[in-house]
């Protein structure tokens, strides 16, 4: 197919490309200054001095990646509520089969990353998407059948694999897509796919259970994952290519050790993620029973405004993100996080745990988007799959520890102290966002602080997509 540059004729990139993003102008000179004029669509087309146009933010392929994201997290949500009773009820396992059904899920995805990264270069996002839902979807589905707590494990790890490759490359196909000054914006627009399907998945897993029918409940939700796999292989493209990757002719620097691993433009945002990640996995081991302590009357309620909050926010101020900041978006994060934090281990009043769950909705809104831009346009266009599939796997090390670390004190000391003790981790992760993600003395940094080539090419780039 062709590229996008000098002297291409536009007939080149019309079919099939006008399908999925506008068509740039013809330029013979990538210094001119193309006039503007009409798309395809009758709509404004966005000028630069490179000569390209800017593709939409919300075009056919984010929305195809986003549409299969979202079936893929409703059979995840769905195993929320199956899985703990299966282990319980069927198994006999009890409250450590349960946690090791979780652990077994998260560590098998965080030590799967690093090869996903690799996997997802070689291989193409949109491949490793699908095998990645296919691989999930068998393993969840195959769990009725588990009859000891150790062959469940195994299939929950496996199901974890799945989840990292799919989240990977769907999250780097999205940083593909979107132009650099709205990544944030785009992370933001993306994860209502994840947080809708993670919201949605528990009610249904509930209701297809049923009677204990464990068999047709693994199955439907099974469904789900097999659906993501369609809607990637029909509609998601096979490759985004962008203008910057072509004029990039610098090949990545070859990492050794534990950068093969961590890429070094995640380590320090990963961190950030990894304390927020830790505190709100607080609130989400122990608010169920401590609102039945305190006589609240159960904890439905509480997630639903967490969740309505945090959707809200992700939709409606989606483009707030790219004016404050990484700074800025996750200072409010922390502060709204040790807030809540402050408040649950002080009041016991309904008024605190609505106060509370409304905040972590904030911090949940106000985290990620921002880190995850920044990692990506610091890493390098040929780094990306690398850098993200690094940083969404502080996701799995800040909910793990978050789970271990806070679980013992809660266990020693009471749940009270484990909230008021999880405030530490708001001052451990803003003191690493002031010292090693956006260091005191340097200019204001935006959600979208770009890389090398990036900084070069200041324009918003075309997007050819296959």
């Amino acid at each position: 197919m062709g590229r996008l540059g000098p002297g291409v004729a536009r007939e080149e990139l019309v079919e099939p490309v006008t399908q999925w993003v506008r068509a740039a102008p013809e330029v013979t000179d990538v210094n001119s200054v193309p006039t503007g004029g009409s798309g395809t669509d009758g709509a404004p087309r966005a000028s630069t001095m490179s000569g390209v146009s800017e593709p939409r933010l919300v075009s056919k392929p984010f929305l195809a990646v986003t549409a299969a994201a979202l079936a893929f997290f409703v059979y995840v949500g769905m195993l929320v509520p199956i899985v703990p009773i299966f282990v319980g009820d069927v198994l006999g396992a009890g409250d450590l089969g349960v946690g090791l059904s979780l652990a077994s899920f998260a560590a098998a995805a965080i030590f799967a990353r690093p090869l996903i990264g690799r996997l997802v270069d070689r291989y193409g996002r949109r491949n490793v998407m699908a095998a990645g839902a296919v691989i999930a979807g068998c393993a969840g589905f195959a769990c009725a059948f588990a009859h000891t707590l150790w062959l469940l494990l195994a299939l929950r790890g496996v199901a974890g694999i799945g989840e990292a490759a799919l989240f990977v490359g769907a999250a780097t196909l999205v940083a593909d897509l979107a132009p650099a000054h709205r990544r944030a914006e785009a992370a933001s627009y993306f994860s209502l796919a994840v947080f809708g399907g993670l919201g949605l998945g528990p009610i249904l897993g509930d209701v297809v259970l049923g009677d204990d029918d464990y068999t047709r409940a693994f199955l439907v939700a099974a469904a789900f994952a097999v659906v993501a796999a369609v809607l990637t292989m029909a509609f998601v493209p096979g490759r985004v290519t962008s203008q910057l990757v072509e004029l990039d002719t610098t090949p990545p620097p070859e990492r050794r050790g534990m950068e093969r691993i961590f890429h070094p433009a995640a380590v320090g945002p990963g961190l950030v993620l990894a304390c927020g990640c830790a505190g709100m996995a607080v609130f989400s081991a122990f608010i169920p029973e401590y609102s039945e302590q305190v006589g609240f009357g159960g904890s439905g309620g509480l997630f639903a405004v967490y969740s309505a909050v945090c959707l809200a926010l992700r939709l409606v101020g989606a483009r707030w993100l790219e004016r404050l900041g990484v700074l800025y978006a996750t200072l409010i994060s922390f502060t709204a996080l040790a807030i809540a934090m402050t408040t649950l281990a002080a009041l016991t009043s309904p008024n605190a745990l609505w106060l509370a769950a409304g905040l972590v909705g904030v911090t949940a809104a106000f985290l990620y988007p921002s880190l995850m831009a920044l990692v990506v346009n610091r890493a390098g266009e040929r780094e990306r799959a690398l850098a993200l599939s690094s940083f969404t796997m502080f996701f799995e090390v800040g909910s793990i520890s978050g789970g271990v670390v806070f679980g013992l004190i809660a266990e020693l000391a009471g749940k009270r102290a484990a909230f008021g003790s999880a405030v530490v981790l708001c001052v451990i992760g803003t003191w690493v966002l002031l010292t090693r993600v956006v260091p005191l003395g340097r200019r204001r940094p935006a959600a979208t602080d770009t890389g090398r080539l990036a900084d070069r090419h200041t324009g918003p780039v075309a997007v050819v997509v296959d």
